[in-house]
């Protein structure tokens, strides 16, 4: 009986121990997942990062995967803010300029960059010779784009070429966030059916959330079967495809200098305050 007694105390305690084992698991779960992790950019130093995947995704456009200290480290770029890559250009002179990631600190371990190659592009040159096992220089994060979730109710987005990058990275850090109920409506504008980026990843989005994201092509030469829109984006387009002047609504736009000035134009006829806009 009293060996009996004994194991049932025995037991007792082994249960009670390991309640507590695990309650303090968990709370040390929760205090890692609650826990931020610090980024491994520096906004004064550039830092080298090795490229481990180079994918060819056409003649002049390449996406290069770039690892980070461990497979749990994260970039540390806020929505929508850029980072600062350095290169030599074809003449072996340092050359530095603006890229924003298509990947978000969610993507661990890793960040992407998606690239369209110039002839004459001095960085153009520096990632058209990048082979994997290169490293690339990087400093940041850089950029006035500050989002909050739910900062406002709708985004109006007019990109052009290599612009979609930030408007991608704003618009997967929205649909991706549950507790985010923005809506984005994005007016996407390349010269041919080849240059647009992003485009499977873009028409995955809107098939995933039809409700809350949409996005219009429009082509300068497009292809005969085509059933966006032609030529430049013009106030009309803007008008259908945008969220109407508002105190809660944002237009952003991202494109070469031509078309964010005709944007800028566009947007001021439209009676869109400067408040309700912001250039990347």
């Amino acid at each position: 009986m009293e060996i009996l007694q004994s194991q049932r105390v025995e037991l007792m305690v082994g249960v009670a121990v390991a309640l507590v084992a695990i309650g303090a698991g968990t709370a040390y779960y929760f205090h890692l997942s609650n826990k931020k992790p610090k980024g491994c950019l520096d906004p004064e130093s550039f830092k080298e990062f090795k490229l481990v995947k180079r994918t060819q995704l056409s003649h002049n456009v390449a996406k290069f995967r770039f690892s980070l200290p461990t497979p749990d480290s994260v970039v540390g770029l806020p929505i929508g803010q850029h980072m600062s890559c350095r290169g030599k250009d074809s003449q072996g002179e340092d050359v530095i300029k603006p890229y924003t990631p298509t990947t978000l600190d969610s993507d661990i371990g890793y960040f992407e960059l998606v690239i369209k190659m110039y002839p004459q592009g001095r960085m153009s040159h520096h990632f058209r010779e990048m082979c994997e096992g290169d490293y690339l220089a990087v400093k940041g994060p850089k950029g006035r784009f500050k989002y909050q979730p739910g900062q406002v109710r709708a985004f109006g987005m007019l990109a052009g070429g290599t612009g979609i990058a930030p408007m991608f990275q704003v618009t997967r850090a929205i649909l991706e966030n549950p507790k985010d109920k923005t809506n984005v409506h994005l007016i996407y504008a390349n010269v041919t059916y080849e240059d647009i980026l992003l485009k499977e990843e873009l028409d995955n989005l809107a098939s995933n959330f039809p409700s809350r994201f949409t996005v219009y092509y429009v082509l300068n030469q497009p292809p005969e079967v085509w059933d966006g829109g032609v030529g430049f984006v013009s106030k009309e387009m803007i008008q259908a495809h945008c969220p109407a002047p508002a105190p809660d609504i944002q237009i952003l736009r991202c494109g070469p200098p031509p078309m964010n000035k005709a944007m800028a134009a566009h947007l001021d006829a439209l009676r869109y305050t400067p408040q309700m806009q912001f250039q990347f």
